[in-house]
């Protein structure tokens, strides 16, 4: 290595020695905490009525938020020391059971994504969406930062392999978030200028030779339809069209909670999961859209936080990666249901309606708060 290679590493806080409170000692962040129980009751209020005052919904989503809290405490309890030397048993139980959805899968809208075993369905997805970036920040963070060439395709495998197993089902959408996940522990470990320009070139050579043969028919129709929905108004852009219009429709206001047009009549599809955040704007307007933007950002900005006084380089490789998957899955349910992204099935975080992606939220706060009450991090 040359000497004008920048080399940095994350050296340990120094010990903070200020009077533990009772918050350590339970393993809770109470920022975090309060807003993710705020950004969850919202949900709840958004959900009832995007069920069209049914209450199977919510009586179900508040059971999994019981669940899921009772899981968070018992994750945040975990030594950050045993999550880094175990976490490759959850990610190659992931692999295992990715392989397993590509034979024993139960198909829903055209994928193969789900497993039943007896009363129980999941995503395995889920499992690797959260396993990944920790692995990739556990091997990262025992290395010297800015990782090498040899740590950065090490890392890359790490990343394809259960990215390829999920296109496979086929599922794009979530294949490209969960690689976003553990790309995201390389940019945060300092990946050199010229690993993400070779990436770029690499991705534009490659893209007309991936929209060819690398895409069904159903996803290229799909890309096409964002940039002009209106071609096939009762097709393809159907989804789109009537949530871009529940969104204008609520105006600053909204209509008021139940009293929305396009989700109690039925023209927006999947309005309890995906599209949401639709029925939230027709209903309360572009002030509830602020209100859940500002709770997002209550929770990614505690998030940042956490990783700027993580004690160890594992826990702000890993902090950092998690609540930047947070903030992309975030990103991409909004811009998708206002026609910014092509259509993909990718749930509000705290909002949408589904178990699997509830609980696995739930997982990643409680690691979350396991990095913040951690012995030496450094004080807000």
């Amino acid at each position: 290595m040359s000497q004008t290679d920048f080399v940095r590493s994350l050296p340990d806080a120094e010990p903070d020695n200020s009077k533990v409170t009772i918050w350590q000692i339970l393993h809770i962040d109470p920022i975090l905490l309060s807003a993710v129980v705020l950004t969850l009751g919202f949900g709840f209020i958004v959900l009832y009525s995007a069920s069209d005052g049914q209450t199977f919904y919510l009586k179900r989503q508040m059971i999994l938020a019981g669940v899921g809290v009772v899981v968070m405490f018992g994750i945040a309890q975990i030594p950050l020391s045993v999550i880094r030397r175990w976490v490759w048993l959850p990610y190659l139980g992931g692999l295992v059971l990715l392989v397993a959805v590509i034979y024993l899968g139960t198909e829903v809208n055209g994928a193969q994504r789900w497993l039943n075993l007896g009363p129980v369905s999941f995503q395995p997805s889920e499992i690797v969406k959260l396993s990944l970036p920790l692995l990739v920040a556990a091997y990262l963070g025992k290395r010297q930062l800015p990782p090498r060439l040899k740590h950065v395709a090490a890392s890359i495998v790490m990343i394809l392999l259960p990215v390829a197993l999920i296109v496979v089902q086929p599922d794009l959408g979530t294949s490209l978030l969960v690689a976003g996940s553990g790309v995201s522990v390389l940019f945060v470990g300092g990946l050199r200028a010229r690993y993400i320009i070779g990436a770029f070139v690499l991705m534009l050579v490659s893209a007309p030779i991936v929209w060819q043969w690398g895409l069904h028919e159903y996803q290229r129709e799909r890309i096409i339809t964002m940039f002009n929905p209106e071609a096939d108004r009762l097709g393809a852009g159907w989804n789109i069209i009537q949530s871009v219009t529940a969104i204008g429709s609520g105006g600053m206001n909204g209509k008021g909670w139940l009293l929305g047009t396009q989700s109690h009549l039925d023209f927006l599809p999947e309005g309890h999961t995906d599209f949401i955040i639709a029925v939230l704007a027709e209903e309360f307007g572009f002030r509830g859209v602020c209100l859940l933007l500002a709770l997002y950002s209550l929770i990614i900005g505690r998030g940042c936080w956490i990783s700027f006084t993580a004690k160890t380089p594992f826990s702000r490789l890993a902090s950092a990666a998690l609540i930047f998957t947070f903030f992309i899955y975030v990103f991409v349910n909004m811009a998708m249901v206002s026609g910014m992204l092509p259509v993909v099935g990718v749930p509000l975080p705290l909002v949408s309606y589904g178990g699997t992606s509830l609980i696995s939220l739930f997982i990643m706060v409680g690691i979350l708060m396991a990095i913040s009450t951690e012995p030496g991090t450094l004080k807000s």
